[in-house]
């Protein structure tokens, strides 16, 4: 068999879109740099309110011991309390979903909770829980907890009614309907949730090192606006969104892959 033949030495090019995909994020990238040094150029703010690109990237790379020091604690507060917010919205989801009287007395706590503003509760969480990883994760988890629980409560509520019907009168169990219909069926809503928390995730734990920490991102961005180092603010910006970017399309494509029966009806963008 000749080599133009095999078809383990050919391989496809890449398309026009394949390149656009490869290419979307440097470009995008670009166009915020620019944007940002045209921005510095037409107003004429000075360095201590509105530093340039060069200038924060300089920071990175000379101050790149300190944020990374910093950023392991806001990551790891970030990641513990996603996923802790997560697993009480879930634990949260289902007995509403399968008992009313859990239904009737637990969402107005809910609501109520949530008209309750988080930087409120910040200064508590720090006195009850100290300074330590604890209450930074446990305000990551309250604002994680609301999105995955409504969106997961919806999911669980908004069951097709026939697959019902048709496993109860094959003599299915509540345990039952649960486990192999109203949550494969509320997946997808769960995912939706899980989505919008991955994304406010950071906003909990950087909260809480304002409040009052010795460690984070949030606690470095305090003390550098203080001493009026705002390449150092804005070098922790950058971490903080270039982590929130990973960790979203990271969750993303698991979710995407752990949900292979409810693929995107949208066509891509060509």
């Amino acid at each position: 068999m000749s080599l133009q033949n095999n078809p383990h030495t050919h391989r496809k090019p890449l398309t026009e879109r394949r390149w656009l995909m490869l290419a979307r994020p440097l470009i995008i990238v670009v166009a915020l740099i620019a944007t940002w040094q045209a921005l510095v150029l037409i107003t004429g703010a000075p360095k201590y309110m509105l530093p340039t690109p060069t200038d924060v990237c300089a920071t990175l790379i000379a101050r790149h011991d300190v944020l990374l020091d910093h950023a392991q604690y806001t990551i790891a507060e970030t990641v513990i309390g996603l996923f802790a917010g997560a697993a009480l919205g879930t634990l949260a989801a289902i007995p509403m979903a399968l008992f009313s009287p859990v239904r009737f007395w637990l969402m107005p706590i809910l609501l109520v909770s949530q008209a309750i503003p988080f930087f409120a509760l910040a200064p508590l969480l720090v006195l009850w829980l100290g300074f330590g990883l604890a209450s930074k994760i446990a305000m990551a988890a309250l604002i994680i907890f609301f999105p995955v629980t409504v969106a997961f409560f919806d999911g669980l509520a908004r069951t097709e009614t026939g697959w019902l019907d048709l496993a109860r009168t094959m003599g299915a169990s509540r345990w039952r309907l649960l486990t192999h219909i109203r949550l494969p069926a509320a997946l997808p809503a769960f995912a939706s949730g899980f989505r919008v928390a991955t994304a406010v995730a950071p906003i909990g734990a950087v909260i809480g090192e304002w409040v009052g920490s010795s460690h984070g991102l949030g606690y470095l961005m305090l003390h550098a606006n203080a001493r009026v180092q705002i390449d150092m603010v804005f070098a922790c910006l950058l971490i903080l969104c270039a982590f929130s970017i990973t960790q979203y399309f990271i969750v993303d494509r698991v979710l995407r892959a752990a949900l292979p029966w409810q693929p995107d009806s949208l066509k891509p963008v060509r």
